[in-house]
């Protein structure tokens, strides 16, 4: 199917059910699945698509067919799969408009943002394709009577699990890397946002790829369990919840496996005293709204020095009160959580936090919408005690709490069990650089914030923010491993 004809039709009206089915996709051709689910769209509550969910017997059926593609993709050279990345890349730009389109019905973040995911989704495969030429082993000096050379190779068959709050991007993260290294790959999407996956493989069809080596298919756990336990899957990458990652890790560990996790956050924006709030305001508002909170790196704790404490508070509101909220397609500035049951979750967060006491500084107008829209919340005095400050709501909430000392920021920031990314805020560079660098997160900003970071910086977290780094050119050597070759040379 063209990948813009079919679908266009359905993608302008966010009320419109799409009126196609999406089964799976396996070496390098749609399967009609054993079964089939509805995901909803968050906009209204009702049945977007009808998708293809997996059993366990349709994941081992795919990960075979991913061993029989591995040993002849990995045989390439480096500037072959490079240049079949480099072209995929290039067919999602030119689709572009329809994929962001599509993940805005899937998600139900706003279309701008949408827009945005699919830039970086191509720079994903375009980065991967490039660098993978550069990506080289290494000698190690013995003297002349031995050689000894590491070699990286692939792993042989991956595993990824992707959640449903970035499935473009991190799909596109994920797989570039892997592929770019030579493996064969069985993506498991979240059975809540699949599509924009599902079209990639098509894309990847269009390419050129070898069939085999990238299948596709959404499930739920049964199909996560069947992936993450397969024998002749290598490795697994994760990115999801804290409690889901352990028992993945613990599936790995059972086959020893390597395992690469991106799990959950509570990241915090340390605003010094000093701190220039006409920069720091905007960018810390707009991170928390960007995609309803829903967002690992959303920055969801303002640790701010008592002398900036008000002024900072009253900027912060101004975001939140003026914030308008709808649709995806219609680009509001907060869209929908992604089901009715997120909502209900998130709701649960913030009256337990007007309970336990913080006090409501700013909150949007939700209005009168169907969908699963929950207002965004801007809490104050939020104690370092309480649940909203030490736990990942995973919804448009910011939480607000003062501290007296640069010492006192630093200890609150390291008061939760995430370590995933932060930013420092102060108009004294040096100051904030010492700050940043005594912070146990896997990615600090000084006086901006990149949620997870450009396409080419690493990316991961520390403690309950999982291990491994996805991103950059440090994912290829996640996606590989390394082989010593010894040779012992005989005097002439």
């Amino acid at each position: 199917m063209p990948v813009n004809d079919d679908l266009r039709p359905y993608l302008t009206d966010h009320g419109t059910p799409i009126g196609v089915d999406f089964p799976h996709s396996v070496g390098g051709t749609t399967r009609e699945p054993a079964k089939w689910t509805d995901t909803m769209d968050p906009a209204t509550g009702e049945p977007l698509a009808r998708v293809g969910t997996a059993t366990a017997a349709e994941i081992d059926d795919a990960v075979t067919v991913a061993r029989a593609a591995a040993q002849p993709w990995s045989a390439l050279a480096p500037s072959e799969r490079g240049t079949l990345l480099r072209r995929l890349g290039a067919l999602v730009r030119r689709d572009a408009d329809t994929l962001a389109r599509l993940e805005t019905r899937d998600t139900g973040k706003p279309l701008a943002q949408g827009r945005a995911d699919l830039a970086a989704a191509a720079r994903y495969f375009e980065f991967y394709g490039s660098v993978v030429e550069g990506f080289l082993g290494d000698t190690i000096p013995l003297g002349s009577a031995a050689l000894a050379v590491v070699e990286r190779e692939p792993h042989g068959v991956t595993g990824h699990v992707i959640p449903w709050n970035y499935p473009a991007q991190i799909t596109a993260r994920s797989v570039g890397a892997a592929l770019a290294a030579g493996n064969a790959t069985v993506v498991k999407p979240a059975d809540e946002a699949p599509l924009v996956a599902l079209r990639y493989a098509a894309l990847a069809a269009e390419a050129g790829f070898p069939a085999g080596v990238l299948n596709v298919l959404p499930g739920g756990a049964e199909a996560g369990d069947a992936l993450t336990g397969n024998p002749e899957v290598d490795h697994v990458s994760f990115t999801g919840s804290v409690a889901t990652g352990r028992a993945v890790a613990g599936a790995c560990a059972r086959r020893g496996r390597p395992v690469l996790l991106e799990l959950g956050g509570k990241s915090a924006h340390l605003v010094l005293e000093g701190a220039d709030l006409d920069r720091a305001a905007p960018v810390i508002a707009r991170a928390l709204l960007l995609h309803a909170g829903q967002t690992c790196t959303a920055g969801t704790r303002v640790i701010v020095h008592e002398s900036l404490h008000a002024e900072l508070v009253g900027r912060l509101a101004a975001f939140f009160n003026s914030a308008t909220l709808g649709p995806g397609l219609t680009d509001p500035t907060v869209g929908p959580v992604v089901t009715a049951a997120q909502a209900d979750r998130v709701r649960g967060f913030i009256e337990r936090a007007r309970s336990d006491g913080a006090v409501v500084a700013a909150q949007a107008q939700a209005g009168d919408l169907p969908g699963f829209f929950v207002a965004p919340v801007l809490f104050d005095a939020v104690r370092q005690d309480s649940e909203l400050f030490a736990e990942e709501v995973f919804g448009p909430v910011l939480a607000v709490t003062p501290v007296e000392s640069d010492e006192a920021a630093i200890a609150a920031a390291h008061d939760s069990r995430y370590g995933l990314t932060a930013a420092v805020w102060c108009r004294d560079v040096d100051r904030a650089l010492r700050t940043a660098r005594r912070l146990h997160v896997g990615q600090a900003s000084v006086n901006g914030y990149a949620p997870g970071g450009g396409v080419e910086l690493p990316f991961g977290g520390v403690r309950d923010s999982g291990y491994g780094r996805e991103k950059g050119a440090e994912a290829l050597r996640e996606y590989t491993r390394t082989r010593t070759l010894f040779v012992d040379i005989a005097p002439a």
